[in-house]
């Protein structure tokens, strides 16, 4: 669908095909966190830095997406859970499709807990959302992750592997997933999901270098880019940070060469 074509455009960078997606998504699960209380710096700082796109709520669209530095692809979350809830890994709907393209979105994404409580509601809510995503010609990227009181390990070969191939077969055009933690691991994840696949952050590293690493190894495996959002906007210089991030993806700048930009500046 030539609609749907035309938005994975604003989000993958179209000589490499790569992308790099910065969530701002954490207000409503965590508050106003360091890095992202000013939405409006936040978004500049990643867009000067060469993001292709940012995921927030659609309440930010107004206050935060377009005017500030370079412009970046919009991606609206569709769904949400707190923290203050006695069940943090459900995630419920709280816009839909047609309210991201009224929005101006370049696409939606939606968060799924597999191995939570209530989880087939989750995957209901998805199957629904692709059958509007495949309508209006919307991309969906789907943050599919292995969460709950069963779960052991959620960075698991086995685990990963299984929610993105979930993610694959419900119909997203785009997968977002844990890294593994080594490049021989996640290139067993990347070969079972027919979907492009994007890493997730994860929490705050150590290190810049521990980043770098990551993001080298995702992409020697095959991943398509990177979803990266505290290691991004809680950096003491997140657009230094996301420019040396987009070396790696877009002008194929070494691990060194990266990590000197954040030196050097």
């Amino acid at each position: 669908m030539i609609g749907k074509e035309i938005r994975l455009e604003r989000i993958f960078e179209r000589n490499t095909g790569n992308a790099l997606v910065v969530p701002m998504d954490h207000g409503i699960s965590e508050g106003p966190l360091p890095g992202i209380a000013d939405i409006h710096e936040a978004i500049n700082s990643v867009s000067l830095g060469g993001a292709t796109a940012i995921v927030i709520h659609k309440g930010l669209v107004e206050h935060g997406h377009r005017g500030y530095g370079r412009d970046v692809g919009l991606i609206v979350h569709l769904s949400a859970s707190t923290r203050l809830s006695p069940r943090p890994n459900r995630k419920v709907i709280v816009t839909d499709v047609e309210e991201a393209i009224q929005l101006g979105a370049d696409g939606v994404s939606l968060h799924v807990n597999v191995g939570a409580e209530d989880d087939e509601l989750m995957l209901e809510d998805m199957g629904a959302i692709v059958s509007d995503c495949r309508h209006w010609g919307m991309p969906l990227l789907a943050m599919m992750y292995a969460r709950g009181k069963n779960i052991g390990d959620p960075y698991d070969v086995e685990l990963v592997k299984h929610v993105a191939r979930i993610g694959a077969e419900i119909g997203a055009d785009v997968v977002k997933v844990n890294y593994t933690g080594n490049e021989d691991t996640f290139r067993e994840v990347v070969k079972g999901c027919p979907a492009p696949l994007l890493i997730a952050g994860g929490p705050k590293l150590g290190s810049d270098l521990e980043v770098l690493e990551m993001v080298a190894g995702a992409m020697r495996a095959g991943a398509k880019g990177v979803s990266i959002g505290r290691n991004i906007w809680q950096h003491s210089d997140p657009r230094m940070m996301t420019a040396a991030v987009s070396s790696m993806l877009f002008q194929n700048a070494t691990l060194e060469e990266a990590g000197r930009m954040l030196v050097h500046g």
